[in-house]
């Protein structure tokens, strides 16, 4: 279905930052450092919840201290029932403020306040309010990754392994949608819905560099290979996969499938816990350049990497800075979350081993 006001948005160029180089540490080193975090959670009262796209070491340490390792909807439910009164977020920033929407009497802290998402930047308040005020019979759908305030103007807020549900429950009751920011995934839930959607034009840089013609390259070499592909990625990668979907369903499927060999489109930080999950699995990342390429696949999200061992230690030990909202905002994008996480309960959607 066209959408005939996309030209009418302005484009945000995304400055992308270079990844950041860490100092590499030795096993003893390594060891030495965790325990000092491990040492200051509990003097902190603080849990560790990880994104699954963050280091290995970031994740290991948070299921090692009883923390959690999740797609951005477990995260946000995890920090609503752990009695800590700090939840330290590695991750990016939407995923802060989203800890600290719903959890206003907590202290949020995140190793690396600055890590931003291409998603956020690219779909500013200042410009998506009016577009949203300029189609008041729609109701506005946002993906989780966007800022505060773009919550706050939202009528839901939805993540990856609940966009589908929701868009065929407001397609059932006749709602044409208002969708941002990313227009892969919104293209996606809107040709498997068949919902009235109006997409904004914004898209991941990570998943945006996944190519068509090469990923089908290299299935020819690994015909028996299944292709994993994550919704954000372009139509011509989403079209060649054996398995569309979250973060958690597709390290489900590494599990439950029996290929030997998995081709996978998302954020190299995944291959942790699928490999965790599946040790004996070969996993592949599909290709994000073509034909002479200096690199074939550099699927990692560059503020992801921001998240450190180094940084989360200095975080916990300085106690600053904190994830700060105000509270009018925060009233007003607690509400479209409420609403996914109440529909997510009602239809068991999202929790392990329930169906994304």
């Amino acid at each position: 279905m066209p959408n005939p006001n996309a030209g009418l948005i302005p484009h945000y160029p995304i400055a992308v930052p270079d990844p950041p180089t860490w100092p590499s540490l030795g096993p003893e080193d390594k060891a030495a450092l965790k325990e000092r975090i491990r040492r200051l959670l509990a003097e902190r009262d603080a849990v560790l919840v990880a994104h699954y796209y963050t280091d290995g070491d970031l994740q290991e340490l948070a299921e090692e201290t009883g923390g959690y390792v999740a797609d951005s909807l477990e995260m946000a439910r995890f920090g609503s029932t752990s009695p800590a009164s700090t939840l330290v977020v590695c991750g990016v920033r939407f995923m802060g403020e989203t800890a600290k929407i719903i959890n206003p009497e907590k202290r949020i802290l995140m190793p690396a306040q600055e890590a931003t998402c291409s998603l956020d930047e690219g779909c500013p308040i200042d410009t998506f309010g009016p577009f949203c005020d300029a189609h008041p019979d729609r109701t506005v759908v946002v993906y989780a990754n966007t800022s505060a305030e773009v919550k706050a103007r939202a009528d839901w807020v939805v993540t990856s392994s609940i966009a589908l549900p929701v868009a065929r429950h407001l397609h059932d009751q006749g709602q044409r949608i208002l969708w941002a920011p990313d227009k892969h995934l919104g293209r996606y839930v809107q040709q498997m819905t068949g919902a009235d959607m109006l997409l904004w034009p914004g898209s991941c840089v990570v998943h945006e560099r996944f190519k068509g013609f090469a990923l089908e390259r290299l299935r020819r070499l690994h015909p028996d290979a299944a292709v994993l592909v994550h919704p954000e990625s372009p139509a011509d990668v989403v079209e060649q996969a054996d398995v569309v979907g979250s973060t958690t369903r597709l390290i489900q499927a590494v599990a439950e499938m029996p290929n030997e060999t998995f081709i996978v489109a998302t954020d190299e930080g995944i291959f942790w816990k699928m490999r965790q999950q599946a040790p004996d699995k070969r996993l592949i990342a599909a290709p994000t350049a073509g034909v002479g390429a200096t690199c074939e696949s550099c699927a990692h999200c560059p503020w992801m990497a921001m998240n450190a061992l180094q940084n989360l230690e200095a975080v916990l030990l300085a106690g600053r800075p904190e994830i700060e909202i105000d509270p009018a905002i925060r009233e007003r994008a607690l509400l479209p979350i409420q609403r996914m996480l109440e529909f997510a309960r009602e239809r068991g959607i999202g929790r392990r081993g329930a169906a994304d």
